[in-house]
């Protein structure tokens, strides 16, 4: 089943085709040409990445041979592209398919090979959609002809990665969600590997009788011969398998008797037991006088089949979680660093980069290694973040591909954001941290939720409803323990639920427990939680919600659900949090 992909997408690509594209854009052909060079290896890649898993695999395989899926696309290419029409319809359906495929909008590559290649970016939008859908198509094709199924998909993609890596680069990497260069192409054949070995094989192919019925074979050509006896064949197998059973038993004997002899012993009963247990195979429709020695090699075969088994270890899972790493800088310019990496290699990479830039016992920095962890790709842009790693007030939190900007870093008048959104380019998203966005986000959270604790038939299980009235936020003022108007129509929902429960004798038993961030001291910390945790308790029993239902406790500083290092996290430490006392 194996092709070369790259190869038939550029035989769909012919040099008309090519001429027809570039008429339509106003570009020059070779620039053209460049945009569906650098586009077709990255969404090769995006397939790979795709392929991956089982759920990935399985779903790849059923949208390519959907009906959306053109598989006559290569011929009827320069036809599609003829009219305005057709070539809008095939971009459209060609970026619906990659989105269905990829997970992921495409506009985050195509605008990452307009960077590349220098031609604007509609018309680096529109061919990436046409090679998402001619490749697709020939996929399809490739498969329908060949009667494959789904476990040789992964393989086919694997094939792939020589014939793509020379083209690849971290950036476009990037853009469509994927590790650095370099880890993907470590890890994705084992990955791929690891899936086609869990699916299926069986190979849809016609009936023998069918694909014999084409075969012509001349008259002149059957030469008839006379039946010749074999019995002694038979016998002499039969033999043979006798020796090596019993050699295997004489074996075993003297293996009780003596020291384990380890993994030797055991690589040498798996070459031994191999021809035996194909001799048992043959011997078992030998005469009745054999079949004890048939028998007696059994034992072989399943010696072999454990010893297989055993050599053959589990692909580790692949990494799930997204790499970390937050900043703060104090007013002294020195910044308190914590990061969560994959290995101890990049953990080495980190400190060492601080220690080069910074010097040595200029920085605080707690870095973790887990096993769990996607590779830093931030890593490669650690030099565009050590400048501002020595700004006073700095606040820096980077999630994976996400990195949010607050204290002086957020200050406009210093441009962190434009010139961090221009150095790490379009694969990260970059942001600083507003208050109001994120309550307006939690209130229109919180509100979608609770609609299904408001109706009459609602659950009045206690998890269910700390579960919900956990997603509000009261965003108490600055030192201040009196309930804001921000959280007066969220409180007054959570009242009704907690009332209607009671009504039906469904009374949850809540613990209201105030919680804040690590700025100010840690007393007075604890005495403005339990303030606030109160003033809840109040508000809601004011409500209607039975007061013997509710307790109010502070606890300060402690159990933070965030680092206090970045404005989100102080933000989020600062909160009512419901308990169930049941």
């Amino acid at each position: 089943m194996s092709i070369n992909v790259m190869q038939l997408i550029q035989s769909a690509l012919t040099d008309g085709v090519v001429r027809q594209l570039a008429a339509r854009f106003g570009l020059p052909p070779d620039a053209t040409q460049k945009v569906l060079a650098t586009t077709g290896p990255a969404l090769v890649a995006g397939l790979m990445q795709k392929g991956a898993t089982l759920d990935g695999a399985r779903s790849l395989f059923a949208t390519m041979l959907s009906p959306e899926v053109n598989g006559h696309i290569a011929e009827q290419l320069p036809q599609l592209l003829g009219s305005t029409g057709g070539m809008s319809q095939l971009e459209t359906t060609g970026r619906s398919l990659l989105e269905r495929v990829l997970d992921r909008r495409v506009d985050a590559l195509s605008d990452e090979v307009a960077g590349q290649t220098g031609v604007p970016a509609h018309a680096a939008h529109a061919m990436t959609g046409i090679v998402g859908a001619t490749m697709l198509g020939i996929l399809k094709k490739h498969f329908l002809e060949g009667k494959g199924n789904v476990g040789q998909l992964p393989t086919l993609l694997g094939h792939q990665l020589p014939i793509i890596a020379p083209y690849l680069n971290d950036r476009a990497m990037g853009a469509l969600g994927l590790s650095g260069l370099g880890a993907f192409t470590g890890n994705i054949l084992g990955q791929l590997k690891a899936v086609s070995a869990s699916l299926d094989h069986t190979a849809a192919v016609k009936p023998v009788a069918e694909a014999m019925s084409s075969v012509r074979v001349p008259a002149d050509a059957v030469v008839r011969a006379e039946p010749r006896s074999h019995k002694w064949l038979w016998w002499l197998l039969a033999a043979i398998a006798a020796l090596l059973a019993f050699l295997f038993l004489r074996g075993c004997h003297n293996e009780t008797a003596s020291e384990p002899a380890g993994n030797d012993t055991a690589a040498s009963a798996v070459a031994a037991s191999a021809p035996a247990a194909a001799s048992a195979d043959v011997v078992a429709s030998a005469p009745v006088a054999a079949s004890a020695d048939a028998t007696a090699s059994a034992p072989v075969a399943a010696s072999a089949m454990a010893a297989s088994e055993v050599q053959q270890p589990a692909a580790a899972p692949a990494p799930t979680k997204d790499s970390q790493l937050t900043f703060k800088v104090n007013a002294a310019g020195k910044p308190a660093i914590t990061a969560v990496v994959g290995s101890e290699a990049e953990q080495k990479q980190l400190l060492d980069a601080l220690t080069r830039r910074l010097g040595a016992g200029q920085f605080d920095a707690d870095i973790s290694v887990n096993a769990d962890v996607k590779p830093a790709d931030w890593l490669s842009h650690l030099d565009d973040l050590l400048p501002l790693m020595a700004t006073p007030g700095a606040e820096v939190k980077i999630d994976g591909p996400h990195i949010e900007l607050s204290g002086s870093a957020a200050d406009a008048k210093l441009g962190w954001l434009d010139k961090l959104k221009s150095l790490f380019g379009a694969s990260y998203q970059i942001g600083a941290f507003n208050v109001e966005q994120a309550v307006a986000n939690a209130t229109e959270n919180f509100r979608g939720a609770i609609k299904n604790l408001l109706t009459p038939d609602s659950s009045c299980a206690a998890a269910d409803v700390v579960k919900v009235l956990n997603l509000q936020v009261i965003n108490f003022a600055s030192a201040s323990a009196h309930v804001p108007v921000s959280a007066v129509e969220d409180l007054n929902q959570s009242a009704q639920v907690l009332q209607a429960c009671a009504k039906n004798g469904k009374s949850a038993k809540l613990e209201g427990a105030g919680y804040s961030d690590n700025v100010g001291g840690q007393q007075s910390n604890l005495q403005l939680s339990k303030k606030r945790a109160e003033a809840v308790r109040l508000y809601l029993v004011k409500m209607g919600v039975p007061a013997d239902s509710l307790v109010a406790q502070g606890y300060g500083d402690v159990r933070p659900v965030q680092s206090n290092d970045t404005a989100s996290g102080r933000f989020a430490n600062r909160r009512i949090e419901f308990v169930s006392q049941q």
